[in-house]
């Protein structure tokens, strides 16, 4: 980072730093990364891949090509060759010809043709967050374009993290609002009810008997306003979020499916058959953990044309199933990576099975069952 920068380029990077900064929402900064990255440069291609826990791609971003060339492509990048080089070493990679690195594994069909290169990490605080990718600069890339490009890398991880600062103040500050709401929800318009009903019944017992039916009614009106006060307390303590504000386990997996699926051509299914409330949310968490461990198996390793995810649940048990049509494994020989102990060791902690049915060339099956 000690490598001195002209002047016009420092003004440059400046004026596209600050635009990166500006950003209020995460898609936007990644795409002005991206965009400046390339006027800073000089780069006809720009992407930025973002990293999941496991050091896959699980959104990739790009920008250079138009419609019709990124259609021609057979599928993105997952994260292998040079790119996973980048990942794994977490530092700037600069090539005179991709092609031409120990790592490379080639472009896929439809691609178009790529030589010079530069790979730059993101990082957001110490974690690698995702990688800026820069490609078929004229002439190549220089040292003060790798400068340039690791001073904006900065910025936009710093961008990111901002971002995700000023989101958990918003949550904080809408929990902060709920709770104004509910004290003025009890303090006055649940008082204000309360005094209604009493009004009304005192003027019933001033009702001649003979108009029975007029009784009756003002009776039944003090009733319905009674249902309406205790349905608001509940609403008031419970010390769950509102319904509004709660995603649901059918949204929350819908989420994750296509977060993780996103980079890969495989199908992926998704059946949700449990009702709302099921299960809570501490089981919930273990739930979605599992079908993020075992479907991102399913995606990297199976070799699969398709993945079935569903969970079903009532009362009593909340059962999730991930089942592949791929290569299917040994269980005995299962590459520490997988997770599979991980897997088990959560549903049992969580009051549950796990069961996991694989055989070499019949696909996988991960089931865990979970108490209600």
């Amino acid at each position: 980072m000690s490598r001195r920068l002209s002047p016009e380029r420092i003004a440059g990077l400046v004026e596209g730093a600050a635009s990166v900064a500006g950003q209020v929402e995460l898609s936007g900064l990644l795409h002005s990364t991206v965009e400046i990255a390339m006027e800073l440069t000089g780069a006809r291609y720009g992407a930025l891949g973002v990293l999941g826990e496991h050091g896959e791609l699980v959104h990739f971003l790009h920008v250079g090509m138009d419609e019709e060339d990124a259609a021609a492509i057979s599928h993105l990048p997952t994260g292998s060759g040079v790119l996973g080089t980048i990942t794994h070493a977490g530092r700037t990679l600069r090539l005179e010809d991709v092609s031409a690195h120990p790592d490379a594994v080639g472009f896929p069909p439809g691609h178009p043709p790529m030589r010079t290169f530069l790979g730059v990490p993101v990082r957001v605080g110490s974690r690698v967050f995702g990688n800026l990718y820069l490609t078929e600069k004229e002439g190549g890339f220089s040292e003060e374009d790798e400068t340039l490009v690791e001073f904006l890398a900065l910025t936009a991880g710093s961008a990111v993290s901002t971002l995700r600062l000023q989101e958990r103040l918003r949550r904080a500050a809408l929990l902060e609002e709920r709770e104004r709401i509910a004290r003025d929800l009890h303090d006055s318009i649940i008082q204000d009810l309360f005094a209604v009903g009493l009004s009304i019944q005192a003027q019933a017992n001033q009702i001649d008997p003979i108009h029975a039916e007029v009784r009756a009614r003002l009776d039944r009106a003090v009733e319905k306003l009674d249902e309406t006060i205790t349905a608001l307390r509940h609403f008031i303590f419970d010390l769950r979020p509102p319904v509004w504000a709660r995603p649901t386990l059918r949204q929350q997996l819908a989420d994750l499916v296509g977060q993780l699926s996103g980079p890969y051509e495989m199908q992926v299914d998704l059946d949700v058959s449990c009702p709302r409330e099921l299960p809570p949310p501490q089981l919930a968490d273990e739930l979605l953990a599992v079908v993020k461990e075992a479907l991102s198996n399913a995606l990297r390793h199976s070799g699969a044309e398709a993945v079935d995810v569903r969970v079903d649940g009532n009362e009593e048990r909340v059962v999730v199933t991930v089942a592949d049509d791929g290569a299917g494994f040994d269980p005995g020989r299962a590459p520490r990576g997988m997770g599979l102990a991980n897997m088990a060791g959560r549903v049992e902690a969580a009051g549950g099975t796990f069961h996991l049915d694989t055989t070499p060339g019949k696909g996988t099956v991960v089931r865990a069952s979970f108490p209600a």
